[in-house]
C-alpha cells in the first residue's frame, strides 16, 4: 500500500474524510484546518492523481459544481499515512524535548 503523498493531497484527503466537497469547498475546508492555500491548478491536478489512483471519486455535477468524495482505500491509506506521520512526530517531540531539557 502506497503511502507517499504530496501536501495537497493529503490536506485534500484529510478534507475529505469529513465529507464530499467541490473545489471551493474544499480549498475553504483545507484553509480552515491547516492555515493553507490551495490555488486552483494544484487543487484541481492532485484530485486528478487521487483520482486515478482510486483514492477519491468524483459525484455527479450539482448545481454547476462536481463533488468529490474519498474512497474506503482513500481512507485506509490516508490512515496508514497520518499513523506513520504521528508515529515519527511523536519521536521526534520526545528528541526535541530531551536535548532542550
Amino acid at each position: 500500500m502506497e503511502t507517499r503523498f504530496t501536501e495537497p493531497s493529503v490536506l485534500i484527503l484529510i478534507s475529505l474524510a469529513g465529507g464530499p466537497k467541490h473545489g471551493y469547498a474544499l480549498i475553504k475546508d483545507i484553509e480552515d484546518i491547516a492555515g493553507a492555500t490551495l490555488g486552483p491548478g494544484t487543487l484541481y491536478g492532485a484530485l486528478s492523481r487521487l483520482e486515478q489512483r482510486g483514492l477519491v471519486e468524483a459525484l455527479p455535477v450539482a448545481d454547476r459544481r462536481r463533488p468529490y468524495r474519498i474512497t474506503a482505500t482513500g481512507t485506509q491509506v490516508v490512515h496508514a499515512y497520518l499513523t506513520h506521520v504521528r508515529q515519527v512526530a511523536t519521536v521526534g517531540l520526545r528528541r526535541l524535548a530531551a536535548t532542550h531539557a
